[in-house]
């Protein structure tokens, strides 16, 4: 896996040659990578690779400790998941009824309610999208004073600006109500809250959601990194908006609790002390209009696909740290990729895209390997639209060729997923039919352009 990493180009569907592990990183500034694999419900494997800190000899290890930014946030929403299982919370409670340090503020003597399940699913209107976090050496806010914006805080106010309720937009600052609530009802510390409900239970030992981090796991941390392998002042920042951005973890540690809720998922006993609806309900859609199949946020979670296919996770990034996790429940496989520069997050994707294929992920090995031209289907034709656009597909046993206007004629070649994938530029093709053998339309997806086409018969 380590020699197959297959960077991108600008082409849909195009790689570059495959490359090792440490090219990519050194192209990339990229000093320490923490990665593991999760196979048939158990954590296959995790290693650490690199140094905890550009031109210094310190290796990572599997032991290492990374920032893993907002993949704080789905972990924050399963131990709020067990308070609801507990009765000590009710996703469907205006907060306002909970908070007692801070209240949702009120606009033109309008007060806006808004949930828990609003908050973690991204759907309550709050605004400020991230938090950059705090030198390490301060000052640094509380919680209410981020919430309102104040100083030291270096982050606008936290309100509700769209009708709760109707959309998704993501918002940390959402989040951080979230932890306001669950520190006002349990009137314990958040850190110590997260280790007794999640931490603890999962055996995480290589984990805190403690800002700053204690003094005695600070030997164990890795670097933050900005481009070109910069150190980040102070070594990282710090984030008093723990549910959001704080918690500093492993990617073994993050692969045993994404092998816990898989086991959860499918009905076995799980140290994650949740049941099973209760792990399932944080997978599903959260407005009138989302479906499965169609990409949202869940309870936590960003979801995509459906039946085996269907895979959940959540990506991350603090000042000078990027995380992945990604997560395929019918398969009982996923992976976690954590890395210390900010520089690095081709090398994220192509690490996780390595992995998938070692482990026969679903689609990744098509997309991989590339696809065959669909058996007796015949694409050829004009297409055009209302507009006067129009485009003359020819076909071949290689693929396609699109003619448009002038221009020379455009190979596709087979995509993943029955799409055709430009070979020159940025464009794919969608067809759509009515029966096996006779596409009746054509979408032509352009960068920020989608055309549609209807067949024209001649």
């Amino acid at each position: 896996m380590v020699r197959d990493l297959q960077p991108g180009t600008p082409f849909p569907g195009q790689y570059k040659p495959a490359q090792t592990l440490s090219e990519r990183m050194s192209h990339l500034a990229t000093p320490g990578v923490s990665m593991a694999a999760i196979d048939n419900f158990e954590v296959a494997w995790s290693r650490g690779f690199g140094k905890l800190t550009a031109g210094a000899t310190e290796e990572v290890t599997s032991s290492t400790l990374f920032q893993v930014g907002s993949i704080s946030k789905p972990v924050f929403a399963l131990a709020v998941m067990r308070l609801v299982e507990a009765g000590r919370l009710d996703l469907e409670v205006d907060v306002n009824s909970y908070l007692t340090s801070w209240r949702v503020p009120a606009k033109d003597g309008w007060i806006p309610r808004i949930t828990l399940r609003q908050l973690l699913s991204h759907t309550a209107g709050t605004t400020v999208h991230g938090f950059p976090g705090y030198p390490a050496k301060g000052p640094r806010p509380t919680v209410p004073q981020t919430l309102n914006g104040e100083p030291p805080a270096n982050n606008q106010p936290v309100v509700v600006d769209l009708l709760p309720g109707t959309q998704f937009r993501y918002s940390g600052g959402g989040t951080t109500i979230a932890q306001q609530v669950v520190v006002d009802v349990m009137k314990e510390p958040f850190a110590s809250l997260m280790r007794e409900l999640i931490l603890d239970p999962l055996g995480m030992t290589d984990s805190t959601f403690e800002q700053p981090l204690p003094a005695a796991m600070t030997p164990r941390a890795s670097t933050a990194h900005a481009w070109n392998g910069i150190q980040t002042p102070g070594c990282w920042h710090v984030y008093p908006e723990m549910a959001a951005a704080g918690l500093w973890t492993t990617a073994g540690d993050l692969a045993r609790l994404g092998t816990e809720l898989m086991r959860t998922l499918r009905g076995d006993r799980s140290a994650l002390g949740l049941k099973q609806s209760a792990a399932a309900e944080m997978l599903l859609p959260q407005l009138p209009d989302q479906k499965i199949g169609q990409d949202f946020v869940g309870l936590g979670w960003f979801c995509t696909g459906q039946d085996d296919q269907f895979q959940f996770g959540h990506q991350g990034g603090n000042e000078g740290f990027l995380a992945e996790m990604r997560l395929f429940p019918a398969q009982g496989r996923g992976a976690v990729v954590i890395n210390n520069s900010i520089q690095g997050w081709p090398l994220r994707d192509e690490i996780i895209k390595a992995i998938g294929r070692e482990y026969g992920w679903p689609g990744a090995q098509a997309a991989h390997a590339g696809a065959k031209m669909p058996a007796q289907a015949d694409h050829s034709g004009l297409y055009s639209n209302q507009d006067g656009v129009a485009f003359e597909v020819a076909q071949d046993t290689e693929g396609l060729l699109l003619q448009f206007g002038q221009q020379a004629p455009i190979r596709l070649k087979p995509g993943p997923d029955g799409d055709f994938l430009a070979t020159a530029i940025n464009l794919r093709a969608q067809f759509e039919s009515t029966d096996a053998g006779r596409p009746v339309a054509m979408k032509v997806l352009l960068t920020g352009k989608t055309i549609a086409l209807t067949r024209v018969d001649r």
